[in-house]
Formats: C-alpha cells, sequence, structure tokens
C-alpha cells in the first residue's frame, strides 16, 4: 500500500506528529507490517498548492532507486492530504491518472472550500460540522468523519488520536451503527479498507 502525504500551509513539526501517528496507526494494526509505503510530500508554503510540483515528486519516487516507495506507475496510490495540500493533491491525483497511474483513495482532511470529483473513493475529515457539511457541498464520497465536539483546525492534523466525532455516511446522511470515533481510527478504517481492495 503506497500513500503520499500532501501536507497544508503549516510548521513542518504537525506534519511530522501526523506521519508519527500515521506510523503508529499501521504498526499496530492488522495491516501487513511492511506493507505500508508512506512518502511525505516535502513541499512548504505555497508549492502545497501545485499539482505539478506533487506529480514531480511521485515520478520522483518511482523513478530514482533512493526515493523509491512507489514501485512503477500502476503502483495504486492512496492521497492523504490536509488543508490548503488537498488543492494541489486533488489535481496531482487526476494527473497521476492521465499517465496511466492508479489512484486506490483520497482522502482530504479539512480541504474546506475545495471541490473534489474523480472516478477514485473519496473521503472527507472535518474539524467540525459546519466545515464537513458545507464541504461535502462540493463533493464527497460515502464515507466521512467530522469532529464531534469540534476542535481547531490544526488539531485533526496534528493528533488525529485525540479527536472524537462522527462516522457519516454522507450518500444518506445518517451516522452509522457504532458511529462514533476517533480521526485516527476512521483513517485506519479506510486504510484497512483499501488494503484489503
Amino acid at each position: 500500500m503506497n500513500i503520499i502525504v500532501c501536507p497544508g500551509i503549516h510548521q513542518p513539526e504537525l506534519t511530522e506528529s501526523f506521519r508519527v501517528e500515521l506510523l503508529d496507526l499501521v504498526g499496530n494494526s492488522a495491516i501487513a507490517p511492511n506493507t505500508a509505503n508512506i512518502l511525505v510530500y516535502p513541499g512548504r508554503d505555497v508549492l502545497v498548492l501545485s499539482a505539478l510540483h506533487i506529480l514531480q515528486f511521485l515520478r520522483l519516487s518511482v523513478a530514482h532507486c533512493r526515493y523509491r516507495l512507489i514501485d512503477s506507475l500502476e503502483s495504486p496510490i492512496i492521497f492523504i492530504s490536509f488543508s490548503a495540500g488537498v488543492v494541489g493533491a486533488i489535481g496531482a491525483a487526476h494527473l497521476w491518472q492521465l499517465l496511466g497511474g492508479r489512484v486506490k483513495a483520497f482522502i482530504a482532511i479539512d480541504g474546506w472550500g475545495v471541490p473534489l470529483q474523480g472516478n477514485f473513493p473519496i473521503h472527507r475529515m472535518s474539524h467540525d460540522y459546519f466545515t464537513h457539511w458545507s464541504s461535502c457541498l462540493l463533493g464527497s464520497g460515502q464515507n466521512n468523519f467530522y469532529a464531534e465536539p469540534a476542535v481547531d483546525h490544526l488539531s485533526i492534523w496534528k493528533s488525529p488520536q485525540t479527536v472524537q466525532g462522527c462516522w457519516v455516511d454522507s450518500s444518506i446522511e445518517i451516522i452509522p451503527p457504532k458511529g462514533r470515533l476517533t480521526a485516527a481510527e476512521f483513517l485506519l478504517m479506510l486504510l484497512k479498507r483499501y488494503e484489503a481492495n
């Protein structure tokens, strides 16, 4: 499973905290050990908005052995993006497909105001209900998450393991049974699902 993490415009320490949490999630789960390749896009500031820069980074990871986490263009990728990084990541996901790559899933964390469409599964995670509701108007998949009680914008990225919330099936706007969980548990649920498929 290849995961590319696309951060927003914020302190790099927050992304490192997210990366460590993601590694812990994968390492302590039923996901097969050493099967998750996690690649963090290193662009900062306005470069997180650039689909072309993210695509170039992905292509380098395919082409150069020192970056080689993705075996080939055909290796399926899961995008996990945050805030302004959602803008660049959704563009990169479409460009990856145009080049013949496969996008297994796209997870947008607090990508408020970013339209999300694609012929791949899309999930939104939001720091509050308003962000969830208003963002879903611009496209979302069936399984989404919002923090309840609401948290500040950066908390859902920095510490998803501490953010409680609701799992929502946006296609019918209901909270499924056992819909309460942490953002980290929701993320792990999605990763397990896409590891199996």
